[in-house]
């Protein structure tokens, strides 16, 4: 069987490495070609900080490249080409199998018996837009899965920019005149929503029936001769099933419409029919089985595996200290600049970057300018340029885009949770949309949402087992507190701040409290 085939040459690879970073290679490597074998779709979850190393990669690496048919890998293009760079050249040369590996767009043809490499963007694409070029039954395995909701979200968000306007005028010359009037009203009507931080407003009654009127004068036309564009807008737009916005420039008064599905799960159920696929990601959902991560992509019962972190190799030191105010009071902010100093004084001999992660902008921003006129130029405000003194100060947006690319922090601060906002329109949309369905917005969206940021967050820090300082009272004081704790194990927790424990932690990254 491939499996014993699978576990023999890996086995013998990593020897000959002497490569015993993971323990988990040969066990993933079985259930890989297992899935493969059986054509028995698979869930793995991996530990946060194995996701974020890349340790697991050469566990998929092996079944893919023995498998003797054609396979897809779908991966991220920084995945793929770290994957073509490196992992894959070399385990193809040591195991000496001519297999093709070809990163593509498209397939290669019915005589292709090789791994193909595509992107999450392509892959989706194919199949929302029932073009259907990859065959059915090609096993196929997806890296980052986790990411999945958020990448077919983004597949099916569709968009009108100002040229979209003018496309549709061009198209339709006899309506010249309403497709302005209806553009006016529509600015005018957007433009008197309150402003907000985040650019975005929902699009409320009064415009969705300017829409309406606009829709039945080109029904009513005749002939349809709609641009792609707005032929999707039309089809969606008045589903209960999507949410409606608009971003906003109000510089020069120009405005964009957004349509996008509040759940995916309806749009993505047939595709896991289509093959057996190997889902592996590291932050799933706490719940057994990860059941609510397969309800939100409409997945079937599967297979399920969850390997733990190393506890004594991931673990992070969690300083959480009690009794300070909730995050919504006004005396938050105060309690939080006393806690930095106090954490920046103690950590003073341990050198290496710290990262603050504050994401309302009017606080990240007085943080920022108070701890400046304390520790200088030390203080940076989401820029790329880190050296072992810096003190940056970022949304969670930055962190988690250049995380990877980042000094990893000694100490990485989390002022608040990272519970989506409701003031937020698109956020508040969502929300609306599962108060209508009677659902439980907090358990299914803004929970699970804030979980995963936290986890992908703290990865990096679990390389060093660094020191995370998180200042959200709520953890403590709220019935879904355990669940964050859950999410950030494993963990030792800490009370106090002093010296020792940063000098504990400089000189032996390995030792816990």
């Amino acid at each position: 069987m491939i499996e014993v085939e699978v576990h023999r040459q890996l086995h013998a690879f990593l020897r000959d490495q002497g490569s015993d970073q993971w323990p988990h290679h040969l066990t993933i490597a079985r259930l890989v070609a297992r899935a493969f074998r059986l054509k028995r779709s698979a869930l793995i979850q991996i530990s946060a900080a194995a996701k974020h190393q890349g340790l697991y990669r050469l566990s998929y690496l092996a079944p893919l490249m023995i498998w003797r048919e054609a396979v897809i890998l779908v991966a991220p293009l920084a995945v793929q080409q770290q994957l073509l760079q490196a992992e894959m050249p070399h385990l193809h040369d040591w195991m000496q199998i001519n297999k093709p590996i070809l990163a593509s767009n498209g397939w290669p043809g019915s005589h292709f018996k090789g791994v193909l490499l595509v992107t999450p963007e392509v892959w989706l694409q194919d199949y929302l837009t029932q073009s259907y070029q990859f065959p059915t039954d090609i096993p196929t395995l997806v890296d980052d899965a986790d990411q999945i909701e958020t990448w077919a979200r983004q597949q099916l968000t569709l968009s009108l920019s100002p040229p979209d306007w003018e496309q549709l005028i061009w198209c339709y010359p006899p309506l010249l005149a309403l497709i302005r009037e209806t553009r006016v009203k529509l600015t005018r009507a957007l433009f008197q929503h309150p402003e907000n931080p985040y650019g975005h407003t929902l699009i409320e009654q009064k415009e969705r029936q300017i829409l309406a009127q606009l829709h039945q004068a080109i029904l009513a036309h005749g002939i349809s001769l709609s641009p792609p564009p707005w032929q999707q807008f039309w089809q969606a737009y008045r589903s209960s099933h999507h949410l409606l916005w608009s971003s906003l420039n109000r510089e020069n008064g120009a405005f964009s419409l957004h349509c996008a599905p509040n759940e995916v799960n309806r749009a993505l159920k047939g595709l896991w029919s289509r093959q057996p696929v190997v889902l592996i990601g590291n932050s799933f959902d706490l719940e057994s089985g990860a059941k609510l991560f397969r309800q939100q992509l409409g997945l079937e019962e599967m297979t399920y595996v969850q390997f733990a972190a190393n506890r004594d190799a991931e673990a992070i030191q969690l300083y959480l200290p009690d009794g300070l105010p909730m995050p919504n009071t006004p005396s938050f902010q105060g309690a939080l600049l006393q806690q930095l100093h106090l954490l920046m004084v103690a950590k003073a001999q341990l050198g290496g970057p710290t990262v603050i992660i504050i994401e309302d902008t009017p606080m990240q921003r007085q943080i920022a300018t108070a701890m400046a006129s304390e520790f200088g130029s030390r203080v940076q405000v989401e820029t790329p340029d880190l050296n072992a003194e810096t003190i940056l100060i970022s949304g969670w947006g930055y962190w988690l885009r250049y995380q990877a690319t980042l000094p990893i922090p000694k100490v990485l601060v989390v002022a608040t949770l990272p519970i989506p906002s409701l003031e937020d329109p698109r956020v508040a949309g969502r929300v609306a949309y599962y108060k209508q369905h009677r659902q439980d917005w907090f358990r299914l969206y803004l929970l699970p949402t804030a979980l995963r940021t936290l986890q992908t967050a703290i990865a990096p820090i679990r390389c060093n087992q660094g020191i995370v300082a998180l200042f959200d009272n709520r953890v403590l004081h709220r019935s879904y507190g355990q669940q964050v704790l859950t999410a950030l194990s494993p963990y030792s927790r800490i009370n106090y701040l002093d010296d020792r424990l940063f000098a504990t932690t400089s000189t032996s990254g390995q030792q816990r409290l």
